[in-house]
Parts: C-alpha cells; sequence; structure tokens
C-alpha cells in the first residue's frame, strides 16, 4: 500500500493522482460493475414484467437461474458497497477540510451540487436515481458527524436493521390512493416501450414520484450505509487496511456466510410460497422476516468490502484489482452514462431491444458496457485529470472552472 496521502484542497482544486487511495477507488469500480448488472433489470424492462410474462420469454429456463444468482450475489450488495464507499468518501472529505480549517462549506456545496444532478437525472432519465438519495442523506450526516464513533455506528446499524419499525409512520403519511405495483408495472412498460420521447419522459415522471414513496425504505436504507460508512471512514478500515486486518478477516468470514444463508431462507421462503403466511403468523414473524430481509445485505456488502480490502493486501491480488481504480475514479461519470446507454439500448426510443432477450440479454449487455467502460477509463485518466462529469461537479461546487487536461510530462 502507498503511504497516507497527503490533504486535499476542498476549495475546488481536484486531487492529484498521487492523493488517490487506490483501493477506495478500486472497491467504487467492483461496485459499479454490480450496479450496472442490477440496474439493467429496470433498463430492459425485465423488472416490469409478471411471472406469466417472464415464463413466456424464450430464455425463461436460464432466467431463473441467472435470477437467481443475481438475487443471493449482487441485487442490494451492490448498493450498499456503493453507500458505504459514499460514506468514507464523506469522513475523508469531512477530515481534510477541519484539517484545513475549512469548515463543511465545500462539502455541503457538493452534496447540493450533486442533489441537483441526481434531480436532473431523476426526471429526464432514469427513474431509479440514487445520487438524489446520496446527496439528502449526506446532508443529514454531516449534521450527525458530531456523534462519537461508537454512537454513529450503532445507530447506523440499528436503523439499517430495524427500519420496519419505521413503517407505521410511513404508511400513515403515503397516499390512501397511491397505485398498487402491478398498475405501475403496466403502466411503465407500455411508457418505456413507445417510441415517442414525451411518452417515455411522462412515463418516468409518473414512475419516478411513485417509486419514491411505494418505496419509501430506500432513504433509510442509504443513510444507515452512510453512517457506518462514515464510522468506517473515521476508523480508516480502508485507508489503511493492513492495520485492521483482524477485524477485516472478521467481517468477511462472518458477513458473506451470514449474508448467503440469510438469502437462501429468503429464497426457499419465497419459493415454497410461505412468505405472505410467515408475514400474517404475527408481529414477531413479520418483523424476524423483515429484519432479515435487511441483515442479509448488510452483512454481505460488508463482508464483499473486507474481502476485497484483504485481497488488495496481496502484491498479485493487488495489481489484478488496481485495474479497476480508474473506473472507479470516474464513478459519477460512468454512472451516469450507464442511463443513456441503458435507455438507448432497451427503450422504445432507443433500439428497443426490451426484455427479449432475458437476463443472457442482460448479462451480455452488462460485460459490453462495463468492459468499454473500464477501457475508456484508462484511456480518458491518463490524459484528463477528472472525468466529465466529476469535472463538471467540482467545478460547479468550487464556482470556477477547474483544469481538467494533465499537464504535459517533459521528455527525459
Amino acid at each position: 500500500m502507498r503511504a497516507p496521502s497527503p490533504p486535499l484542497d476542498l476549495r475546488g482544486d481536484p486531487p492529484a493522482a498521487s492523493q488517490r487511495l487506490a483501493l477506495i477507488d478500486a472497491l467504487r469500480g467492483a461496485a459499479l460493475a454490480g450496479v450496472l448488472l442490477v440496474n439493467l433489470g429496470g433498463f430492459s424492462l425485465y423488472y416490469f414484467l409478471d411471472p406469466a410474462q417472464r415464463a413466456a420469454l424464450p430464455t425463461a429456463r436460464v432466467d431463473a437461474w441467472l435470477a437467481m444468482a443475481v438475487q443471493l450475489l449482487v441485487q442490494d450488495k451492490a448498493i450498499t458497497l456503493f453507500s458505504l464507499l459514499f460514506g468514507v468518501g464523506i469522513a475523508l472529505q469531512a477530515g481534510r477540510a477541519r484539517a484545513q480549517g475549512l469548515g463543511d462549506g465545500p462539502l455541503v456545496r457538493r452534496l447540493l451540487v450533486l442533489l441537483a444532478i441526481g434531480l436532473l437525472h431523476a426526471h429526464l432519465l432514469w427513474w431509479g436515481d440514487i445520487l438524489t438519495f446520496y446527496a439528502v442523506a449526506g446532508l443529514l450526516l454531516l449534521a450527525l458527524r458530531r456523534l462519537p464513533d461508537r454512537a454513529l455506528l450503532a445507530a447506523g446499524l440499528a436503523l439499517a436493521l430495524f427500519t420496519p419499525l419505521l413503517a407505521p409512520i410511513a404508511y400513515r403519511l403515503l397516499p390512501a390512493d397511491l397505485a398498487d405495483e402491478a398498475t405501475m408495472h403496466a403502466l411503465a412498460v407500455a411508457a418505456f416501450s413507445s417510441s415517442d420521447p414525451g411518452v417515455a419522459l411522462r412515463g418516468n415522471l409518473a414512475y419516478t414520484y411513485w417509486n419514491w414513496m411505494a418505496l419509501w425504505s430506500v432513504f433509510p436504507f442509504v443513510l444507515a450505509r452512510l453512517m457506518i460508512g462514515d464510522w468506517a471512514g473515521r476508523r480508516g478500515l480502508l485507508q489503511d487496511p493492513a492495520a485492521h486486518r483482524r477485524l477485516l478477516r472478521w467481517v468477511c468470514l462472518v458477513g458473506v456466510p451470514l449474508g448467503l444463508a440469510g438469502g437462501i431462507a429468503l429464497e426457499t421462503i419465497e419459493a415454497a410460497g410461505r412468505t405472505a403466511a410467515v408475514l400474517e403468523a404475527g408481529r414477531a414473524a413479520e418483523f424476524g422476516l423483515r429484519t432479515l430481509r435487511r441483515l442479509v445485505p448488510l452483512a454481505q456488502g460488508l463482508g464483499y468490502a473486507a474481502g476485497f480490502a484483504l485481497l488488495f493486501l496481496r502484491p498479485g491480488w493487488n495489481r489484478r484489482l488496481a485495474w479497476l481504480a480508474p473506473v472507479g475514479r470516474m464513478a459519477l461519470t460512468h454512472y451516469l452514462a450507464q442511463s443513456v446507454l441503458g435507455v438507448a439500448l432497451f427503450y422504445g426510443v432507443g433500439l428497443g431491444l426490451g426484455p427479449g432477450g432475458g437476463l443472457p440479454g442482460r448479462f451480455a449487455a452488462w460485460a459490453g458496457i462495463f468492459a468499454a467502460q473500464v477501457g475508456f477509463s484508462h484511456w480518458w485518466l491518463a490524459r484528463f485529470r477528472l472525468g466529465p462529469a466529476e469535472w463538471l461537479w467540482r467545478s460547479l461546487a468550487a464556482g470556477r472552472a477547474l483544469p481538467l487536461r494533465r499537464a504535459a510530462t517533459a521528455p527525459p
């Protein structure tokens, strides 16, 4: 591992390459690959199909196995990783700002600009935008940063695991006439299959607002992981993994098997058609099942992060995994680009591929898009200091155009 990074100037100057933490960047790149695989379920419209429609696809048999693999290994785990790393980033930036006597002002400006980017992304392109949640949760996290480390971790874990306790409050706040899921999924398929941009845009707006209300638990899901990530950033778990090898090994060896075992249990209950029966068996059974659903991605995501860090400490693995670091350094650019490419490939306003290719088509699109993003990241960052979206984000937050192109290296 390289030596600790010097302080980052949060007044607007982008970080030099020597200031990057390769492990965090590489892990963010891996998380972005998982996020793409999951999000392609929505872009391809497969997510909106009912069981009968999925069974009618020519790929239905292989789809069932691939869907199970995605559910057990990636679903909610990739976004857990991505959210944890956002919390780590806030811890790093807040700590550097304090060291420079800048306060929270620069970070608040960055989060407000990210909020604007997220709202535009959600309204104009992708109903599944996560940037809006990161920005709002990040601003709230700044208000919680006075909590001691242990209190922050305990509060984050409690929020992550016991979100069902908030359900009675949330349900009272939701509109009484909120549409059901089947109705909204049918409307989404019709809108996103249309070749009329206006129809697609109106459908995206309608589904975005419905999604924010119906899936209200996404916000506590994100906030909890930002809190845990902030704690990890304060403790330096990913900045200096060698110093925390024992803790990381424990988290990996407990988190991954626990998450897999819990996931298999949930899938077994669902496959046996027992989910409704468990939920109706009493408050204790309902609470236990809902809590298990939240424990699984958290434990597995934390285990993935710890395992990745331990592998990164090994020289051979370090060289292999470091290839993902440029993707992680351009995560905002690639996240937005994935939305553009997903719409262009699968929506009716683009190539209109839709869900016909099933999960094999989704995996093929995932492999092609992410491979292209890896190659593009290496090419771009050899010439420029920041990704295009990262440059725009930092420049808007700084109130001035930051230098983008790398200085030419003098010949030897």
